[in-house]
């Protein structure tokens, strides 16, 4: 920790934000705290400064500690305001409000989504999901419309060991959504071309541009993503065989894309020289394109990372000086989490800085280990040693929130980042080729058509090598899912090992294995503690599932439509028709609990007369219509009433 302090100061300005950051949700947001802290840390630099010169030295942490409290200060009043932001306070009944769509439409299967902010008094951002139509398919970023709607917060599904789906919305600042029919929005005939909302206008041009040079469609939303950050078009299988086969960094839009996207620049920019104007010229004109280029890929946690770093790469090279560090790295993370502090909590901001922070820190230990003789071992070295480095550092965040681990990702990056590079040095005279074609009827057809054949057959071979990754036996360990404390033990072990084989000190050894022993003691505690297994009616739209969780797994419950459930503790039955709604029985068949499916007109009367049931189930296969009427019908009789679609998800213990 000493060394890391020592060589990266802005890692001491980087903690203070990060502990605030980390304790804001457990501390009240008023303006008092951070006035408090503001006053503390003044005072406390200002002591510093009037300190007599002999006591100096002494007192020489006053500053320090000034500084700390000071940058809590303002880390938690940027929380306060953010919160502010993400508060819910909209009208509980059909209002109409005026909006702005913030990015490009993406098409569901049956809705648009646009992301709005609604404009004031309200100030908010949402999520819209218009009735799928022409006209809105056509709206562009900066479009304003008026709509007549409902909002409604976010809101999980409720579901056992699901994924935080608000928390995420929460912090990507969005504070609810709604949808709205065909006929209840209208194009006020106004646009707004803030320099945010004009990048992605252009960036739905390229977008266009792509479609235009007649790309098959997986190649089209493979490199849509990777240039682009756009993954709307990239299907869910493609997905899984990268997350399964350890490349799935390489979907989002981070340090190897924008290193790649300097290299052209620099390239380009050459003739400019390297010294003098000529060097400044060049060096402010590539900050400029890489800072465009953030613009258009929508401003994400990795290439605002990556452009940060690199902007501070070019400031350096301005005075003679090189390379990046983890000074470089703590730099770019201070500067997005004291305007943005959220960002902290989001999963792609872990990983892109874990990621890059392992690599500064594990490559060049491991790289020292054996020294290759010719120029391809050192090259497979090298990629090996990356790829190794990264995934040291992710590994325990990887289980944490996925709990799966990828096998061969020593082969696939292997393969795979290669081709990589390949793909995006081969972009470049595709498009020109392509603009060249459209704008200029005099270039042959077969100019632009080799340079796509080229991308073509690079994309298909890496998607290719890709899939047959995932097809490996045993490609994706899964089950493997840690608690939080766990992943920081893991990670604290990890590094600290290293640093003890690097520097050979007892007590780091003995910090690193005491972190592994407690890592042991929660796994065992975890264990004892473990929750019986249960069985589930999930909240799952429009679907019926009934599972059994065990072990934080989900396992399929092939439930009968209409029949008794072996359960042993308690008599339930589930209903899927109206078998039973004009049932003649002179006696009543009591049940503990009735699990209601599928079908919309159950007679709640005549259900609850047969069966009079301590409690009845609404799964989320019923239409909301008909759950609200039994729910009102139940409520009348008395008899308790689950909607999950509501409440969540039911579950039964064993």
């Amino acid at each position: 920790m000493n060394e890391l302090i020592g060589k990266a100061p802005f890692f001491r300005l980087l903690l203070p934000v990060i502990c605030t950051i980390a304790s804001s949700r457990f501390l009240p947001l008023n303006g008092l705290i951070p006035a408090a802290l503001t006053f503390a840390g003044l005072l406390l630099m200002l002591l510093s400064l009037l300190r007599d010169e002999r006591q100096q030295f002494n007192c020489r942490w006053f500053f320090g500690a000034g500084t700390f409290l000071f940058l809590s200060a303002l880390t938690l009043f940027q929380c306060r305001e953010q919160e502010k932001h993400c508060d819910f306070h909209f009208p509980t009944s059909n209002r109409t409000y005026l909006a702005v769509l913030l990015e490009i439409p993406e098409q569901k299967e049956r809705s648009v989504q646009c992301p709005v902010q609604v404009a004031p008094p309200f100030n908010k951002k949402m999520i819209l999901y218009l009735e799928k139509n022409e006209s809105a398919a056509r709206l562009l970023p900066g479009d304003e419309i008026i709509f007549t709607a409902q909002p409604v917060p976010f809101r999980n599904f409720g579901n056992p060991g699901e994924w935080d789906y608000a928390g995420y919305m929460r912090n990507k600042g969005f504070v609810g959504r709604s949808f709205v029919a065909a006929g209840n929005w209208e194009r006020s005939g106004r646009k707004v071309l803030s320099p945010t909302l004009t990048a992605q206008r252009c960036r739905l041009s390229i977008l266009r541009f792509y479609r235009s040079l007649g790309l098959e469609e997986d190649n089209y939303a493979f490199i849509a993503a990777v240039t682009l950050g756009y993954k709307a078009y990239l299907p869910d299988n493609i997905k899984e065989a990268f997350r399964a086969s350890g490349t799935a960094h390489l979907l989002a839009v981070s340090g190897l894309h924008t290193g790649v996207i300097y290299l052209l620049l620099s390239f380009l920019l050459s003739f400019l020289g390297n010294k003098g104007t000529g060097l400044h010229i060049r060096q402010w004109l590539i900050i400029g394109s890489l800072w465009c280029y953030a613009f258009l890929t929508g401003l994400s946690p990795s290439v605002t990372r990556a452009v940060i770093m690199l902007s501070l790469y070019c400031l350096s090279r301005l005075k003679g000086k090189r390379g990046f560090t983890s000074n470089t790295l703590a730099a770019a993370a201070f500067l997005i989490l004291i305007f943005h502090p959220h960002s902290l909590f989001d999963i792609s901001f872990q990983m892109s800085f874990g990621a890059v922070f392992s690599i500064l820190w594990f490559q060049p230990r491991i790289a020292a280990l054996l020294h290759p003789k010719n120029r391809v071992a050192t090259h497979l070295w090298e990629l090996m040693t990356l790829s190794l480095s990264a995934q040291l550092g992710l590994f325990p965040m990887v289980l944490h929130y996925f709990g799966t681990f990828p096998t061969w990702f020593f082969l696939s990056n292997i393969l795979v980042v290669p081709l990589m590079g390949l793909i995006f040095y081969s972009l470049l005279p595709m498009l020109f080729t392509g603009w060249l074609q459209a704008s200029f009827s005099c270039i042959p057809e077969w100019l632009p058509s080799l340079f796509r054949q080229t991308v073509q057959l690079l994309t298909s071979t890496l998607l290719g090598i890709v899939k047959l990754v995932e097809s490996l036996p045993r490609a994706q360990l899964t089950g493997l899912k840690i608690t939080l404390p766990q992943s920081f033990l893991l990670l604290l072990f990890i590094f600290l090992l290293s640093q003890f084989l690097h520097s050979r000190h007892p007590r780091t050894l003995i910090i690193a294995l005491t972190a592994l022993l407690s890592f042991q003691w929660i796994q065992l505690w975890e264990q004892a503690q473990s929750a019986p297994p249960r069985l589930v009616v999930s909240n799952s739209p429009p679907a019926s599932n009934l599972s059994l969780y065990i072990d934080g797994n989900h396992h399929l419950f092939p439930a009968p439509d209409n029949g008794f459930l072996p359960y042993p503790h308690k008599r339930v039955l589930r209903l899927s028709d109206g078998s039973f709604d004009h049932f003649p029985a002179n006696s009543t068949f009591p049940v503990d609990i009735l699990i209601l499916s599928h079908y919309c007109c159950f007679n709640t009367d005549e259900l609850c007369r047969l069966f009079q049931p301590s409690l009845i189930v609404l799964d989320s296969s019923l239409p909301p219509s008909a759950s609200s009427r039994i729910s009102a019908t139940c409520i009348i009789s008395g008899i308790p009433v689950h909607d999950v679609r509501q409440k969540g998800a039911y579950s039964l213990f064993f």
